[in-house]
């Protein structure tokens, strides 16, 4: 029988992470699974712990393509590091285990923590697939000079603060319009509540599949949050002219800068994000929670029926 290797996902900066870490390393155990740390987060829980450094790590003594399931300790942000390390030709699902704040894309709670672990031995869980995307940089010249992907966005930024940048953005091949502007966000579903929020972009169910395009403080009479096909062609081109370097995000994780002349291209990517779904939730329930938002006075009706 082919061992079970599953990743564990947590950072040592706090003492109920590092206590969680290890009660859930114990549960597999006992289950006949082989736990998995980065060796990054292996390194900080062992100096926190020693029983740690006995775990194996990921990439020295397990493939990433050789793991069943991540199970991520912590927010979103600990989630997206950890689409980041399962990311391979078989991309692991991930399961979010909520440590503290209120996140839409970690599900569980960590009062539920056993019976997560225990569902997952029972493989007793649904498979979410995320729209990510797939993002090229490519020179004046059109070589392309660097690869990367986005789970929530990938955002044209201006690289200092006293200068704006000129782009023109073009959609599936036709130019749409330049801006002067501090930057320009490529979000998808997933990243519709974060970087994209902020900016002032639509809130995008994740059952629906698209991608959106805001500019950031941009001066131009057609600065509105575009909607595009989930198909698209989004390229973000940094016009020659522009007096300012900009800079590539994504996922605010992997960066690169962006001299005049730079081209961003970004489109689906052909592997998406596996979330692991123990409790399907509506994501209406999540923004109400997320934001806090006045509910009370609604009646509803019989059976939860929204018709």
């Amino acid at each position: 029988m082919n061992e079970r290797n599953i990743l564990v996902v947590a950072h040592a900066g706090r003492d109920d992470t590092v206590a969680a870490a290890r009660r859930v390393i114990e549960l597999l155990r006992n289950a006949g699974a082989r736990p998995v740390l980065s060796p990054d987060d292996r390194a900080e829980l062992s100096a926190v712990d020693g029983d740690f450094s006995d775990v194996d790590a990921l990439g020295d003594d397990v493939a990433v393509d050789d793991l069943e399931l991540a199970i991520v300790l912590g927010g979103d942000g600990t989630i997206l590091r950890a689409a980041e390390l399962v990311r391979g030709t078989n991309s692991a699902p991930v399961l979010g285990i909520n440590m503290g704040h209120v996140g839409f894309l970690a599900e569980i709670e960590r009062d539920a923590m056993d019976d997560a672990v225990e569902r997952v031995i029972a493989r007793d869980y649904a498979v979410e697939e995320r729209l990510a995307l797939a993002v090229r940089v490519k020179d004046a010249a059109g070589k392309v000079v660097f690869e990367t992907w986005a789970l929530n966005e990938a955002t044209v930024e201006k690289a200092s603060r006293e200068r704006m940048i000129e782009v023109v953005v073009e959609i599936d091949g036709r130019p749409l319009s330049s801006y002067g502007c501090d930057g320009m966000v490529i979000s998808t579903p997933t990243g519709s509540t974060a970087y994209n929020f902020s900016a002032g972009g639509p809130v995008i169910w994740p059952s629906v599949e698209a991608i959106a395009v805001i500019p950031l403080s941009a001066h131009a009479l057609f600065a509105r949050p575009l909607v595009v096909s989930p198909d698209a062609s989004v390229a973000i081109e940094m016009l020659e002219r522009t007096s300012g370097t900009g800079i590539l995000w994504c996922d605010g994780r992997r960066s690169h800068d962006l001299p005049p002349g730079a081209r961003v291209v970004a489109r689906r990517s052909s592997r998406p994000v596996r979330l692991a779904r123990l409790h399907p939730t509506a994501f209406t329930e999540r923004l109400v929670r997320k934001f806090q938002l006045p509910v009370a006075g609604w009646r509803g009706q019989d059976g939860g029926s929204a018709a």
